[in-house]
């Protein structure tokens, strides 16, 4: 790859629930028509459907920089917000819903949803979650490929700092990401193996072709992978944001290591056992933003807020060079502050200990939780 052209292109996919404006449930069987107006509304983005009726996925278009992208977040949150609020429903970015049964959801119709509960069954009709997924373009095939192993290392701290699924069915987990336990219940739904070439990935594949377990490449749910449609590495691993600001400081943090790791791709330390890789993406699920990972090389355990620290000063030139340097720096107010799932559970609390039973104080955190999530829309 040309040293003199290190272009990244972005473009980010949100997962939402469609929030009943009364009760604060989710909407088992939502008014078609908040899908007919996104879809005829999204003009350069695109709007579809999830595999329940009760969620919806804005697509932004293929963004040139970090600030293109959060107008593109702008735009797809308020194009689902209101068209939501046509139809008395509320739109509301977090991994799990508060208290929301998956066995009063409905799927989606269509052969595809069709097709993935008759093979997976209980595990994808419990499959209750939403994410974000984070493309970055670049390059070809091949430094994609080792670029994306590169990145492995960083999936669990890129996990800590989005975490937003602390409840699940009215009870608080004990995770900061409950996402992950019920995406583990699918297979292919974890870190890849280190791949270091296009034929690495091509083979593997056709193994997984061969032997009938996928039709292609979008059925490799893995935590970050090359895109199936698209010249990008997607990143898969994250919880949806509620804040647009954390979104985008997420967003100017991957395009950071993409661009730093391009830059520094002919002097990479070695891979790190995956098993170790693995351990800390469960502590980050577990701790979120206060988990002490393993370190990649050696026996020693590290702060995220220590790693967060080194980190923005490495990738400082990055950041100056995508024009991101303030959404870069907001890792740290994450960390100070906390993410979407430390939010909701000093809410919950608050509120039980103000006198709130379960019920009252978990349909405040929803109530906190739509709140955010049109944070900076425009009337």
């Amino acid at each position: 790859m040309d040293m003199d052209n290190l272009d990244i292109t972005l473009g980010v996919e949100e997962e939402f629930f469609l929030v009943d404006a009364a009760s604060r449930d989710l909407l088992a069987d939502p008014a078609p028509e908040i899908f007919e107006v996104c879809e005829q509304n999204a003009g350069p983005h695109k709007v579809v459907h999830e595999f329940l009726r009760s969620q919806i996925e804005a697509n932004t278009r293929v963004c040139n920089s970090v600030a293109e992208v959060r107008q593109a977040l702008l735009e797809t949150r308020k194009l689902v917000a209101h068209a939501a609020a046509q139809h008395s429903a509320k739109l509301m970015a977090a991994s799990t819903h508060p208290f929301a049964r998956w066995d009063e959801q409905k799927p989606s119709e269509g052969d595809r949803y069709r097709r993935f509960e008759v093979i997976f069954q209980e595990s994808v009709r419990r499959f209750l979650v939403a994410g974000m997924h984070i493309h970055a373009g670049f390059g070809e095939a091949d430094d994609r490929i080792r670029v994306m192993t590169a990145l492995r290392r960083y999936l669990p701290l890129l996990h800590a700092l989005s975490t937003s699924s602390p409840f699940s069915e009215g009870r608080m987990t004990g995770f900061k990401s409950y996402r992950l336990n019920l995406i583990g219940a699918l297979p292919r739904t974890s870190l890849p193996g280190a791949l270091y070439s296009q034929a690495d990935y091509e083979n593997l594949l056709e193994n997984y072709r061969e032997m009938d377990f996928v039709r292609d490449g979008s059925e490799l749910w893995w935590d970050i992978r090359p895109s199936q449609h698209y010249p990008t590495v997607e990143l898969r691993i994250c919880d949806i944001c509620p804040r647009i600001d954390d979104a985008m400081s997420l967003v100017a943090l991957y395009a950071c290591l993409v661009r730093w790791l391009l830059r520094n791709r002919d002097s990479l330390p070695p891979e790190p056992p995956t098993e170790i890789i693995a351990e800390n993406r469960w502590l980050a699920q577990r701790y979120g933003v206060f988990a002490i990972l393993g370190a990649p090389v050696g026996k020693d355990r590290e702060d995220i807020a220590d790693i967060v620290h080194w980190l923005t000063e490495e990738l400082a030139e990055d950041a100056a060079a995508l024009d991101c340097e303030a959404e870069l720096s907001h890792v740290h107010e994450i960390i100070r502050n906390g993410a979407g799932a430390d939010r909701q559970i000093d809410l919950y609390r608050l509120r039980r200990l103000e006198g709130d039973s379960e019920e009252e104080a978990l349909a405040a955190v929803v109530d906190a939780l739509i709140e955010e999530t049109c944070e900076g829309l425009a009337a």
